[in-house]
């Protein structure tokens, strides 16, 4: 599972299908990815001249702006980018990952699917966190605790906590879904989680990059 084009395809979308460089690696700083992802500058940047080359997104060379600089370029997404990026959510979500990263960035972009298909995604994800508790339950018993098995039992210990957290979390997401929570695709106007042209960011890094002109 590759986070950083899950959320780069995802921020590229969230501003009309079109965006430059800089804009996208702003708005995931925006979200907070940089401190639970890879979305580093570096990684950003590289993302998107990879997926250019793979026709997920298409690269555009625009005129500088008027105060001077370099032309930017601008990566719209295409059709395959589409599918792909709308793959990358639908396997996120099912996926029993102890990385948070990959949830995250599925979270992040899960109302660009339709709210039934959704709720069913989480429903497997439900069922796939059971299974692989019950895989670990077969070496380990968290009745007996974890003492029974020496020190190495408070690994499996921590992982029948995270799984069973996981679950009850996941069961309340639904609920909230199901409920009528957020907006989904096909049902109006989305949220808009991008930071306009020009608007601050208050989470920025700060740090200056050699392809933020891109």
């Amino acid at each position: 599972m590759s986070v950083i084009r899950l959320l780069v395809l995802g921020a590229v979308r969230q501003h009309g299908g079109r965006a430059h460089g800089y804009q996208v690696r702003n708005d995931l700083e925006y979200w907070g990815a940089h401190e639970w992802s890879n979305a580093k500058p570096g990684s950003i940047y590289h993302a998107l001249k990879q997926m250019a080359k793979q026709g997920l997104l298409l690269a555009h060379e625009i005129a500088p702006s008027t105060a001077g600089g370099p032309p930017r370029t601008e990566y719209e997404i295409t059709e395959a980018g589409t599918e792909e990026y709308l793959s990358l959510i639908r396997a996120a979500l099912v996926s029993y990952d102890q990385r948070p990263d990959v949830l995250s960035a599925a979270l992040g972009c899960i109302v660009d699917l339709p709210r039934g298909e959704a709720v069913e995604l989480l429903r497997q994800r439900v069922r796939n966190v059971e299974e692989w508790r019950k895989s670990v339950t077969e070496y380990y018993t968290p009745e007996a605790g974890p003492e029974s098995i020496g020190h190495i039992g408070e690994i499996m210990n921590l992982w029948v906590h995270t799984a069973d957290s996981g679950v009850e979390w996941t069961a309340g997401l639904i609920e909230r879904i199901e409920g009528g929570a957020y907006t989904f695709a096909g049902e109006g106007e989305p949220f808009v989680g991008v930071l306009a042209e020009g608007e601050e960011n208050p989470y920025a890094s700060g740090e200056p990059h050699a392809e933020d002109d891109d």
